[in-house]
């Protein structure tokens, strides 16, 4: 039975216009890949909070058993790419691992599938994680080692392995670096993934986009109005979002880079 208790969603209730999404891609991965299903996970923005309508991806992640064919995996890319399965949200990116790499702490993407679908993505199915930058994967896998929801399987805790702190903060860095670059990325999220990058580095825990933003801002009042602007950019949807001062983005995430920097030089030592 397909498990979205009470309990299993955590403190917050999944959104509403999600939740059939969900059930109906639950479905389709047991029906496709039976007995190799270990776990569908919620993730992301489901998992921490912090999903905006029009503005975020719905992200689940997928453990299966070793033993899953490539035969399976194209049949579940195919049976879930939108418009097949239409998704509600800004995009579906699901990725697949099987359960003996899930549950060891690595510093690879190492993913059997990487899906990305949806009204305003590019439609793309990946089989081979080896030329995939790492750093996305690795830090989806710590967020899912803490906050990942359970909607079918054994819990996020159970079958996804924390990375190791160096790999972690390597990927940090990695993503810091992805997003100075800005080259395809929103300004607000740029800085407000900033802000989270430099309080997961101060807390040892990943936080809600906004719930960063706040914190950052309040600690930090030389950066607080480009963290404001960010805020409230992040409140629009993604088709609507406006540019920020270059500058001054630059700037933050100048700093940015300096405390995860100064974070992995301690972990280093």
């Amino acid at each position: 039975m397909t498990r979205m208790s009470r309990h299993s969603e955590g403190p917050q209730p999944l959104p509403d216009h999600v939740r059939p999404y969900l059930r109906e891609l639950v479905g389709r991965t047991r029906r496709i890949c039976g007995a190799d299903l270990v776990s569908v996970l919620a993730v992301g923005s489901l998992a921490l909070g912090d999903y905006r309508p029009g503005r975020s991806d719905v992200d689940v992640t997928v453990v299966v058993e070793p033993s899953v064919s490539g035969a399976v995996l194209r049949g579940l890319a195919e049976t879930l790419a939108h418009p097949r399965l239409p998704c509600p949200a800004a995009g579906l990116e699901l990725v697949v691992y099987d359960r003996d790499f899930a549950g060891r702490a690595s510093g690879r993407a190492g993913y059997l599938l990487d899906l990305n679908t949806g009204p305003l993505l590019t439609g793309r199915a990946s089989f081979d994680p080896v030329p995939s930058p790492a750093f996305w994967y690795v830090i989806d896998r710590s967020v899912a080692h803490q906050a990942g929801r359970a909607l079918f399987g054994r819990a996020a805790g159970e079958v996804i392995a924390p990375p190791a702190a160096a790999d972690l903060l390597t990927a940090v860095r990695a993503s810091v670096r992805e997003h100075g670059e800005g080259e395809g990325h929103l300004a607000d999220n740029r800085v407000l993934n900033g802000c989270r990058s430099v309080l997961f580095c101060r807390t040892g825990r990943w936080t809600a986009k906004r719930a960063a933003g706040r914190a950052i801002a309040a600690t930090e009042p030389g950066f607080r109005p480009v963290v404001e602007a960010a805020l409230a950019g992040f409140e629009r949807p993604r088709a609507e979002a406006v540019d920020l001062p270059a500058a001054e983005v630059g700037n933050f995430l100048a700093w940015v880079r300096g405390r995860v920097d100064e974070a992995a030089r301690a972990v280093g030592r």
